[in-house]
């Protein structure tokens, strides 16, 4: 059984730091592309960023240049650096994994974590 979970979550005020981290565990390959979503209040859960097994990486575009995806595939980790927090950053914050389906040899499929509340507010 395949478990993804974060930490690094909590309350900070608007221009503030976290970092999230996500350790998988379980029967996941190491090279499995990865990434963060976030859910806000009413809202649907989006994309924030994504990382490939050789460190390549996508961004939304409201978090381009404030947060940073990064991974280590020895450890099956993956981090989110944020910086210069907004409110509107508020949301939980999901781990996702892609798992391969060897029938098919695929990436085609998702793992996800429990979530991580992120709370930025004066």
């Amino acid at each position: 059984q395949v478990q993804l979970v974060e930490s690094g979550g909590g309350l900070v005020q608007p221009g503030g730091s976290l970092r999230l981290s996500c350790t998988a565990s379980g029967t996941i390959s190491r090279i499995s592309p990865m990434g963060w979503y976030r859910q806000a209040p009413g809202k649907q859960r989006e994309l924030v960023a994504t990382i490939t097994s050789d460190s390549s990486t996508t961004y939304a575009d409201s978090v381009k240049a404030r947060f940073t995806i990064s991974r280590d595939n020895a450890k099956n980790t993956v981090y989110l650096q944020m910086n210069n927090l907004k409110p509107e950053d508020t949301a939980v914050y999901y781990c996702n994994a892609r798992g391969l389906n060897l029938r098919v040899g695929v990436y085609d499929y998702d793992y996800w974590g429990q979530g991580t509340q992120v709370t930025v507010s004066s």
